[in-house]
């Protein structure tokens, strides 16, 4: 009777399975149908590149080879954002989108394995940074690309822009990201205090026992602030997880290989970056920025707050700056508000590169 009942409850496994494998491989091949791109002038490649001595993913596409080119430096860290592509497909129709797995990400990661990373620091990933830029300027003959940083790419994206300005028309940040020096203290209290008015002591305790010094915190703390920060706000919460969730799971451009190597990927990044990323301080690295500079952030963002990126923001000098909350955003706003991203792109950088020093300084 045992063995009758396991088979049949490892016949139920394998038809739930089976069933869900069906639906992942049918929706992923309606969603590659949306991602083709038409046209003599569209560009859709990706390959392995030799960035930083080592061979590195890069994906490009775009709907017409002669618009600006959008190079997005992913967070995490190891936190690609290729899997992204689909909810972005209409940015194609105005820039070229670049998408880079760094070293120790992604498809990075999965080619090299963890063996073949080599050094990984903010250093290191700014040196690559930058050579993805020389890469894609050549490649697609381009005099200069816009980058847009996101999250813990915002960091080191911010470096790349100070060493080799003359590679980039602009820079854009989102969830912008200036470092744990500042306002720590408050802002742990903050999130404690959600933790306890929506009832989720385990977060509270946790958090307690972490403390708010991020000096003190391991690569298991910083991972478990971030989660019990980003379930303070359970609306924030539940739209990520979903948008996360979907995002790799349904990508056309990942197997189940590619997925297991994005979720190792974050946590081996964490780990060779925790140092680096406990001493980031934004205005230690400087204020004055010699290309356009713009913020675009989720106005309810948690994990990155708004009013630390509003107050750098303030301090930069820049030829142009410009900086806009998305309303009913937080982190991922470029994810989870394309459209209107998509908007502010257009609106508020795309000019400022197409007419560079004919539009003034503006914050919104």
């Amino acid at each position: 009777m045992f063995w009758a009942l396991l088979a049949d409850s490892v016949f139920v496994l394998v038809v739930l399975a089976a069933s869900v494998l069906l639906q992942r491989r049918l929706r992923r091949r309606r969603i590659a149908a949306t991602l083709r791109i038409h046209g003599p002038h569209g560009l859709a490649e990706e390959g392995y590149f030799a960035i930083g001595g080592i061979e590195q993913w890069i994906g490009i596409r775009g709907g017409n080879i002669e618009n600006p080119v959008l190079l997005i430096v992913h967070g995490g860290p190891g936190s690609s954002c290729s899997i992204f592509t689909p909810v972005i497909r209409s940015w194609e129709t105005h820039f070229t989108v670049v998408q880079w797995d760094q070293r120790g990400s992604g498809k990075t990661l999965g080619r090299t394995r963890r063996h073949g990373t080599g050094e990984l620091t903010m250093d290191r990933l700014t040196k690559d940074g930058i050579e993805v830029a020389e890469l894609v300027r050549a490649r697609l003959r381009k005099d200069k690309v816009i980058l847009l940083a996101c999250s813990l790419g915002s960091t080191f994206g911010l470096s790349m822009v100070r060493r080799r300005p003359d590679l980039f028309s602009a820079y854009v940040g989102t969830d912008q990201n200036v470092g744990m020096a500042k306002d720590r203290n408050r802002i742990h209290d903050s999130v404690v205090d959600r933790l306890r008015t929506i009832g989720l002591r385990k977060g509270v305790a946790e958090l307690e026992r972490i403390g708010w010094d991020p000096s003190r915190w391991t690569a298991d703390d910083f991972m478990a602030v971030a989660r019990w920060t980003m379930k303070s706000d359970p609306e924030f919460f539940k739209k990520t997880m979903a948008l996360l969730k979907d995002s790799i799971w349904f990508s056309p451009a990942h197997s189940l290989l590619d997925i297991r190597h994005f979720i190792t990927g974050m946590h081996f990044s964490l780990d060779r970056l925790m140092n680096d990323i406990r001493g980031y301080d934004a205005w230690q690295e400087g204020i004055r920025i010699e290309v356009p500079f713009f913020i675009i952030q989720g106005a309810d963002d948690v994990l990155t707050p708004p009013n630390l990126a509003n107050a750098y923001f303030d301090d930069i000098i820049a030829p142009v700056k410009g900086m806009t909350l998305i309303q009913n955003a937080g982190h991922f706003a470029a994810f989870t508000q394309p459209e209107q991203f998509l908007q502010e792109l257009l609106t508020k950088v795309r000019p400022v590169v197409q007419c560079a020093g004919t539009v003034s300084s503006a914050s919104q």
